[in-house]
């Protein structure tokens, strides 16, 4: 007979996978020990066990969780905003909003990810390019300047440089705040783009209609599978 699971099982899963996050963004992967991260959740290892075979299950978990939470936060955001340039700042402060409190998920993504298994890694790989695709269809919508062109995936990849290594300086409470930070970006990004396009000599393409297996928009990427957006819409 299957054993039955406790009625807070996801609730201590997801406490596991905190503690474990907070561990390995510390200690590194290899200096955090199955030991560590059950007496930092105050449960036996046999217990521990209960939820996570090894540490690779929990790497894997806290990594696909993150990014997972990360692609919902986007999509909402990008399917509610009404108009190109609102829909680009309104996914920069989603995702800035995402990373709240999320530090060392974040830096457990950004290092960790080579640690997997090949299988797992493209798992991984491939959430993380539907979430770029997100916003380099936001932006070939926004920024006519860039459009679908050869600088698409080298602005898009230059947002998220901004975004993402926020948390180095970022100090909440102090400056801007996460929503004027989005703004700021966007408006770098925007205001920008010809005299970016003009400085490496490429003219500005048109903006392509969207074909029918792209994510055209926000609105439309909110519907289609994410699994045939990250083999369809392959930016990185």
């Amino acid at each position: 007979m299957a054993r039955t699971r406790a009625q807070d099982y996801d609730t201590k899963r997801q406490a596991i996978l905190d503690s474990s996050a907070e561990l390995f963004a510390r200690f590194g992967y290899s200096g955090t020990s199955i030991t560590m991260i059950a007496d930092a959740c105050g449960v036996s290892k046999a217990l521990l066990y209960h939820y996570y075979s090894d540490k690779e299950a929990l790497l894997f978990d806290i990594m696909s969780a993150h990014l997972d939470s990360l692609i919902q936060a986007v999509e909402a955001a990008a399917a509610a905003a009404e108009g190109p340039q609102a829909r680009l700042e309104a996914i920069c402060a989603a995702l800035l909003e995402a990373y709240r409190d999320a530090d060392a998920e974040h830096q457990i993504q950004i290092a960790n990810l080579k640690l997997l298994p090949e299988e797992r890694q493209e798992t991984l790989r491939g959430m993380e390019r539907a979430l770029v695709v997100l916003f380099s269809d936001a932006i070939a919508e926004a920024v006519p300047e860039v459009g679908r062109g050869a600088l698409l995936k080298p602005v898009t990849m230059s947002l998220f440089g901004m975004l993402n290594w926020h948390y180095l300086w970022f100090r909440e409470g102090k400056g801007l705040t996460r929503a004027d930070y989005a703004r700021l970006v966007t408006a770098l990004v925007s205001g920008g783009a010809a005299q970016a396009v003009a400085a490496v000599g490429m003219e500005s393409p048109s903006v392509a209609p969207a074909q029918p297996e792209r994510a055209a928009s926000g609105e439309k990427a909110a519907r289609k599978p994410r699994a045939a957006r990250a083999r369809s819409n392959q930016i990185a």
